[in-house]
C-alpha cells in the first residue's frame, strides 16, 4: 500500500481505538457531561464526528469509484497544493483558530453511548477501507467535495489527511473532558 495511505489507515485505526479507551466504563452521564455551559461533551464529540464523518465517506467513496473507472492512477509521494496545506495545518491539533460546526453538524446533546460509539467506530472502519480502495489511485489528481460546501474540492489525499486531523482535534478535545469529568 502507498505509505501515505498506509498512515492514513493507522491513523483512524488509533483514532477508533483512542474513542473506545476513552467510553470505555463511563456512565451514560459521564459521557453525555459538559465542563461547561457552551462546551461539548464527549458524546457530542463524537456525535459530530460522525455526522460529518458519513458524509466524508460518502463523498471519498464516490470519488475513488469515478477516479478508479477513469483510471486516474499514480504511485507518489504525493505533495498537496499550498492552500492544501494551509487548510491542513488549520486542521490539525492544537487548536490555533475555533471553527463554529456548520449547523448541520452541531450534535444533538444527550444521546446514549450504544446510539454513538457503535456508529462513530462504523465510520472509522469505512474510513480505513475507503482509504485502501484508493491505493493506487492518483491522490493529488482525484478530487473530493468538501462537506462544508461542494464548489470546494480537495485532493484524495489531502481529504483523508484533513479528515483524521479533524478527527484527532475532536478526540483531544473529548480528552480534555474526560480528564476533568467529576
Amino acid at each position: 500500500m502507498n505509505p501515505q495511505l498506509e498512515e492514513y489507515r493507522q491513523q483512524f485505526e488509533r483514532i477508533a481505538n483512542e474513542a473506545k479507551q476513552l467510553t470505555a466504563g463511563l456512565t451514560e452521564a459521564q459521557f453525555n457531561w459538559r465542563p461547561a455551559p457552551g462546551q461539548w461533551s464527549i458524546e457530542e464529540c463524537l456525535a459530530h464526528l460522525t455526522a460529518l464523518g458519513q458524509v466524508e465517506v460518502e463523498a471519498v467513496e464516490k470519488a475513488v469509484d469515478e477516479a478508479k473507472a477513469k483510471g486516474i492512477t499514480g504511485t507518489g509521494p504525493f505533495e498537496y497544493p499550498v492552500w492544501e496545506r494551509f487548510i491542513l495545518r488549520e486542521t490539525e491539533p492544537p487548536v490555533r483558530h475555533r471553527m463554529p460546526a456548520p449547523k448541520r453538524f452541531v450534535p444533538v446533546h444527550g444521546q446514549p453511548i450504544t446510539g454513538i460509539l457503535p456508529t462513530f467506530l462504523h465510520v472509522q472502519r469505512q474510513f480505513t477501507i475507503q482509504t485502501e480502495r484508493a491505493d493506487g489511485l492518483d491522490l493529488r489528481r482525484v478530487k473530493v467535495p468538501t462537506p462544508i460546501t461542494r464548489l470546494l474540492k480537495l485532493s484524495l489525499g489531502a481529504t483523508l489527511a484533513q479528515a483524521a486531523a479533524h478527527e484527532r482535534r475532536h478526540m483531544a478535545q473529548a480528552r480534555r473532558v474526560w480528564e476533568r469529568l467529576p
